[in-house]
Order: structure tokens, then sequence, then C-alpha cells
């Protein structure tokens, strides 16, 4: 079987692992566009701070009335580079100090020795670095640049005498924030996309157990179990819920279907069965009597005339039963009807009459007076009441009494009635009453008389019912409507 492959299932084909990994795409999409765009932010802000505080000091630089010779003098550069920050006028130490840089560059972009100080190395290596100390100058802005590895912006100012200051800010704290906040953000977007690919695994588990529930009824009903239906969830959706509801309406309706048709298979293999043993019994009688004639048995002209009336009998009967198969076939394929105002109450007079000139000796009550009209056609309402009375007078003494009775209901239609006061029938035989070629205790007829009575019925759009009971006699009440539906 496909199913239990399809519950192994739990990849990325499965329903359950493309939502998972779809939801997680998309939250790690978020995540990486919300990370980018505060780490850029944060970037260009704490940029903006050291942008803002070099652009200070060079406005300082700029304002000041001094020459570098003055500045010299008087060290008042001096002063001024230890206000800007540790390592502003330079040290001995030959490494990068860690925060600002102060130089002061002649014309060829040669660091200066300011009040007796060597520049340092860092400050050497600044000025080497800036190739055009007046360009810069003239910018408005600060640039990137790279001292001996690390990253500084600078900016330069001009003196009175035109001596050039350059000032650098270093930004390796600001990257190292910024690699900080990155790998924070990282961590808490995997740790959110963990949580969402957890959340998402249990809760599209829960919603799509009805579907598995589908797949497992569908799956005992393919295996025979017609009465298997998908179970309600505690936490339906509507859609699901939908769902399921039609799929339960769909395997009811094919139960039903499978139902009937295993009913009517079987009715065809009794009817055939019937059929045949019905058809069988006049044609052995008569090839009996062919070959006692065909073998000079039937010497005698009496004994010839009674072969020949017993033959004639039995292809009489066999032309009855052939007839009456016939009308069952054409009711059960919509019979042609010829639908008129018929009026049953002359009906059922003529087959009282009928009745009395068969059995002159049977009491028979007739309620049918005035007229009452009916939409159906007459010949198939003169065989319901053939029908009936021949079952009255075939399976009933002929000294019983019978009544024919016709009504007009309150909502317009009209109730037939042939009662008799014979034997009656027992709860099991009434049951089966209208099976085709059933005869209640083996008696005479062929079975179908009763069966074709129910066809003509239902072809009226009408309904046949029967009341009995051992020894109340036997009643069937047929109703029909004022006018019967147009066939299809």
């Amino acid at each position: 079987m496909t199913w239990p492959r399809w519950r192994r299932a739990r990849g990325p084909r499965s329903l359950r692992g493309k939502l998972t990994m779809a939801n997680v795409l998309l939250l790690a999409l978020g995540v990486v566009v919300a990370t980018c765009v505060s780490v850029v932010g944060m970037r260009l802000y704490l940029l903006d701070a050291v942008d803002r505080e070099l652009m200070v000091s060079r406005d300082s630089i700029g304002e000041t009335p001094l020459t570098f010779e003055q500045v010299d003098s008087l060290t008042t550069l001096f002063a001024l580079s230890e206000k800007m920050g540790p390592g502003a006028s330079g040290g001995p130490a030959d490494s990068t100090v860690q925060g600002s840089l102060f130089v002061a560059v002649d014309r060829d972009g040669q660091a200066r020795t300011i009040g007796g100080l060597t520049p340092s190395g860092a400050q050497r290596a600044l000025a080497a670095a800036v190739d055009d100390p007046a360009a810069l100058a003239a910018d408005t802005e600060p640039h990137d640049l790279q001292v001996r590895g690390d990253h500084y912006r600078v900016t330069a100012g001009q003196l009175a005498d035109g001596t050039t200051v350059l000032l650098a800010a270093s930004t390796e704290p600001l990257r190292e924030v910024v690699a900080r906040a990155l790998k924070l953000d990282i961590a808490a977007g995997l740790l959110l996309l963990a949580m969402l690919a957890w959340l998402t695994m249990f809760s599209v588990r829960r919603r799509t157990q009805p579907l598995e529930d589908m797949v497992e009824t569908s799956t005992a009903i393919a295996e025979g179990d017609l009465t298997r239906r998908v179970p309600s969830s505690r936490e339906p959706t509507l859609e699901v819920e939908q769902l399921r509801l039609a799929l339960n309406s769909m395997l009811h309706q094919v139960e039903s279907a499978y139902r009937t048709r295993e009913h009517s298979a079987a009715q065809l293999r009794r009817f055939v069965a019937d059929a045949s043993h019905e058809l069988r019994t006049p044609l052995s009688a008569i090839r009996g009597y062919l070959q006692l004639y065909d073998k000079g048995m039937l010497r005698d002209p009496a004994d010839r005339k009674r072969a020949w009336e017993r033959v004639l009998g039995e292809a009489d009967r066999m032309g009855r039963l052939v007839d009456e198969l016939l009308t069952l076939a054409r009711l059960d394929q919509q019979p042609q009807l010829r639908f008129r105002n018929v009026d049953v109450s002359r009906l059922v007079r003529d087959a009282a009459q009928d009745l009395r000139v068969q059995q002159p000796g049977r009491p028979i009550s007739v309620h049918a007076d005035g007229s009452v009209l009916v939409h159906a056609d007459e010949s198939g309402l003169r065989q319901i009441l053939g029908n009936l009375l021949a079952n009255v007078r075939i399976h009933t003494p002929a000294d019983v009494p019978v009544r024919l009775g016709v009504e007009r209901a309150g909502d317009g239609a009209v109730r037939l009635c042939v009662a008799d006061e014979g034997p009656g029938l027992d709860a099991e035989d009434a049951a089966r009453i209208f099976d085709r070629f059933f005869r209640a205790g083996g008696g005479a007829g062929s079975g179908l008389g009763m069966a074709i009575v129910q066809g003509v019925v239902h072809a009226h759009g009408g309904e046949v019912g029967v009341r009995t009971a051992p020894g109340e006699g036997l009643a069937v009440t047929v109703t029909l409507p004022v006018r019967a539906p147009v066939p299809a």
C-alpha cells in the first residue's frame, strides 16, 4: 500500500515539511533584512558621531589665528593636542595608539616636530598615508584611511600660515561594536528560526491530523470497510471541516450505492433463477407429452386429446409468464404510459362486475359512488385491479367476502382499497409480498402479480401498502396522486 510510505514522508516532500521550510525561509529572509538594516544603521550612526568630532576639531584648528612658529614657540599646539585626546601629541612608543591622531605636515607631506617632540611612528605613518594634505584640507567630509593595518577616519585643517594639520580618529572600536551586534543578531535569529521550525511542525501536525485521518479512512474503505467515516477533530478549521463533511457525505453515497448494487445483483440472480424454474416446468411438461406422442404411446384418442389440452394449457401458462416478465421489464425501464383523466370509480365497478361473473357465489361489496377522477393510465389501473382481484380469487376460498372501495383523501390523492377476509399472511410473508416469484405457502399463480401492481403504482408516482395478519385477511391500499409526475 502507498499509505504507509506516505506516513513515513516527513521530509520537504510532505506538506508538513514544505510548510515548515516556507516559514523558516521567510523568517530567515526577514532576519537577514532586519540584521542588515540594523547593522548598517548602527555603523552609519557611529561614523556620523566620529565625523562630527573630527569636524569640530578641524573647525577649532581653522579658527586658531596662529602660525606654526607661534604654536611651536608658545607650545600652544601641544596644549591643543592634549585637549584632543591621548596620543594626540605622539609619544616615544612606536605603536598605534587607539583613539585620535594629530600631526602637522610640511609642504612635502613630512611630519613636523612640534614643541621639541619628535613625531611618533603612528604620526609618521599617518603623514605618509595621506597623498595630498592640501586637497584633504579643502574637502568638507572626512575620508576612510588605513594606517599600519588599522582603519581611521581622516580630515585636515590649516593654520594661519597655511600649515596643514592632519586629524584622524580610529574606527576599530566602532568595527568591534558592529561585529558584536552582528553576532548577537545572528544568534538571536538562529534561535528564532529554531523556535519557529518547532512551532510550525507542532502546529502543522495538529492542523493536518484530519488529513491523515482521511487517508486512514480511505485506505480502510479501499480494503473493504465501507462503514468507516472521517472523525471530527477537536479544533477543526473551516476548510478542513468542510472537506471532512463532503468526504463523509461522498462515502455515505458510495456505501449506499454499493449496498444497492449488491442488493440489485442478488435480486437479479434470484429473479433469473426463479424465472428459469418457472419456465422450466411448463417446458418440461410440453416436452414430455411430445415425446409420448412421438413414440406412439398415445394411441387412444382420449389420451391424445387430454395430452393436447395439457400442452395447450402449459403453453398458455408459459405465455402468460413471459407476458408478465415483459411487463415487469417495461416497468423497470420507464414505461410509456398514456396519462389522461380516468374515473377510478367506474373501473372499480367494472372490476367488481367481472369478479361476480367469474365467482357468482362470492360476496362482493363496492364503495365507489359518484365519479373520482385521477390523471393516470387507464390500462395500468385496470391491470392493478385485475391483479389484485386475481390474487383474491386464487388465494382465498370462493365464499370469502371481498370489499372494493375508492375515496379521495384530504390532500387530493385517490386511495383505492381491495380487502378480503381470507386467511391472511404472517409478518414474514407480508414483507415479501411484492417480491418477484413469491407465492405465499407455495400456492398457485406465477408470483408476479403483486410485483406488477407495485411497478405500475410507482410508475404513476404513487404508493402501495399492505395490512394483514394471520386469520384477519389481506387489505391492499393503492394511493395515487391527482397528477402523475412527468417521466424524465
